[in-house]
């Protein structure tokens, strides 16, 4: 393994329908799984978690992208993360949509960034060849 340059944890008692809690109790939530596919407004899930971090890492890497090229942009971007049927072996796995808002560039350049972002970013890295990711890229 390649040098660390920060760790952190979050443990998990009970699974799905359980608690997490992470090392500096800044996330300490219990979890529940969706009923009919909505979930509990007072509980969080797996895919929503994976959803605010990859989002969060994302959108560091497009305002890396963009400041490496001297363009000032603000950006949204909303991780949509689905509990999908895998029918090769009957369970489930995970799909990703993000939803890239760029103001200060034009189309065709939030665009570029949104994709540079991708090729850079921990968790696109991660998930690549594992999960689908798209980009949904519009400037504003």
């Amino acid at each position: 393994m390649a040098e660390k340059i920060f760790t952190t944890s979050a443990t998990v008692n009970g699974g799905r329908e359980g608690h997490v809690k992470s090392d500096n109790g800044v996330i300490d939530v219990d979890l529940s799984m969706p009923k009919g596919g909505d979930l509990p407004k007072d509980a969080s899930n797996p895919e929503q978690l994976f959803a605010a971090g990859y989002a969060a890492c994302y959108d560091g890497a497009l305002n890396l992208m963009a400041s490496k090229e001297k363009k000032e942009i603000n950006s949204t971007v909303t991780g949509e993360v689905s509990l999908i049927k895998d029918p090769s072996d009957g369970g489930f796995k995970v799909g990703v949509t993000l939803h890239v808002e760029v103001a200060g560039a034009s189309q065709e350049e939030a665009e570029a960034l949104a994709h540079k972002a991708h090729d850079f970013c921990p968790y696109s890295k991660a998930t690549r060849g594992n999960i689908d990711v798209d980009l949904v890229v519009k400037a504003k």
